[in-house]
């Protein structure tokens, strides 16, 4: 009996033995799922968010990469937006420059004709064309600076540069090229002088008088009179003042302004530095040398008289303050010093084009100057523009450095014009 009992107990014991162990197996693996999802949430979190960071930097690499970058895209957007409100601007500006200009025209227009009135002064015959065509606009107005003993400087531009007649007036009607020789009046009014001016001009119809007496140390102020005239008579973009001894082909210095017409404040010449003389007797001599400085100083730039053009605003700037602009011995110095203020001036040398900005002020120079010959011999004459015509570059204008005009122009315009000249048919084909 005790053997069969200790069996009993024993066998008791393994059973409780084993439901213990199993129990204790399914506690464990409870216990075991219970902790491994404990910690295993949030590393599968943690590669759910680097997965989802992984994805977004590919979708925007594959953008960079095909240009869709939506910052570049904003950034974009942004500069365009800016550029167009920067165009917006200047166009505004332009308008409201070129409708300043129209109204400085207008009160230019309007003084001089009504000083005409009040001083009785006879008005000259352009001024008594039709108000419909007064308004016409012009490319530009060609002023020929001339004088009572130059008829026969005259006849040889009429003979070669200088459209006459008929010409002329269909050179006004389909260019928009005004062209006058310009001339005062004598010391003795309606003397012998001025009828034989008058009876030219009856003749030719191509004569601009001004009020003004004539005289060579008064060139300064029968410039501004011309400018201020010019303005007053004809709506021109610009407004060229040219030498009675001086070649010009129309067609290329129409072609060469036209590309500034857009801009605003143009001075366009050969821009020079010269000496200030200071000694009396000399050709040039400067009377208020003293202004400028130690002996030995030069001029600040300006273009040569020879030939300039100014745009419309810087004519109307002349003729609503010529009253109160100081006037030097020398006509293009004066010029150059009547802009100082108002534009600034380049610093550039002849010799070509060239550009110069300050602030907001942008223009371009040309140099007009070519020097008609260099004589080597008697028989032998090399004239540079006529090689620069042969390789198309037409010249502006012709001109020898030495005589400050064409050398004995009468005798030589008619060679020059031969030999340097655009032809006639450059004109009349020309589009400005």
């Amino acid at each position: 009996m005790s053997w069969k009992s200790k069996g009993l107990e024993t066998k008791s014991k393994s059973v409780v033995t084993k439901k213990l162990t199993l129990l204790l197996c399914i506690g464990c693996f409870c216990a075991g799922i219970l902790f491994s999802d404990r910690m295993w949430t949030v590393p599968e979190a943690e590669d759910k968010g680097i997965s989802r960071e992984t994805g977004v930097k590919d979708k925007r690499l594959k953008l960079i990469s095909e240009g869709c970058d939506p910052i570049r895209k904003d950034v974009k957007r942004e500069s365009k937006d800016i550029l167009g409100e920067v165009s917006k601007t200047h166009h505004a500006i332009q308008t409201l420059d070129k409708t300043i200009s129209n109204l400085e025209m207008e009160l230019a227009a309007a003084r001089a004709m009504q000083e005409s009135i009040i001083n009785g002064s006879p008005i000259s015959d352009d001024l008594k064309i039709p108000e419909s065509s007064g308004k016409r606009k012009y490319l530009m107005v060609v002023g020929i600076n001339t004088a009572f003993s130059s008829r026969k400087r005259r006849d040889s531009v009429r003979a070669t540069w200088m459209p006459q007649g008929e010409e002329r007036k269909k050179l006004e009607e389909e260019k928009g090229i005004i062209m006058r020789f310009v001339i005062g009046h004598s010391a003795t009014s309606g003397g012998i002088l001025d009828r034989a001016i008058e009876a030219e001009d009856r003749k030719h119809g191509d004569l601009l008088r001004l009020e003004h007496v004539e005289g060579y140390l008064e060139l300064s102020a029968k410039t501004k009179t011309y400018i201020a005239t010019a303005a007053a008579l004809w709506d021109a973009d610009f407004y060229v003042k040219v030498d009675d001894d001086v070649h010009v082909n129309i067609a290329t210095l129409g072609a060469t302004l036209a590309r500034h017409r857009s801009k605003p404040r143009v001075y366009i010449g050969c821009m020079k530095s010269g000496p200030v003389l200071a000694q009396k007797g000399v050709r040039y001599h400067e009377p208020e040398y003293w202004k400028f400085g130690e002996d030995g100083n030069k001029y600040f730039r300006h273009a040569t008289g020879q030939l300039y053009a100014i745009s419309r605003d810087l004519a109307s700037y002349i003729s609503i303050n010529q009253h109160v602009l100081h006037r030097y011995a020398n006509e293009d110095v004066s010029l150059g010093s009547w802009f100082i203020g108002h534009l600034g001036l380049a610093k550039v040398v002849c010799g070509g084009g060239f550009r110069w900005s300050i602030g907001d002020l942008r223009f371009e120079l040309y140099c007009f100057i070519i020097d008609v010959e260099q004589k080597i011999d008697d028989n032998n004459i090399a004239v540079d523009c006529e090689w620069k015509a042969q390789a198309g570059n037409i010249c502006v204008a012709s001109f020898d450095w030495t005589c400050s005009g064409i050398c004995k122009s009468v005798e030589r315009m008619k060679e020059v014009h031969r030999r340097c000249g655009e032809g006639k048919n450059a004109l009349w084909s020309a589009a400005f």
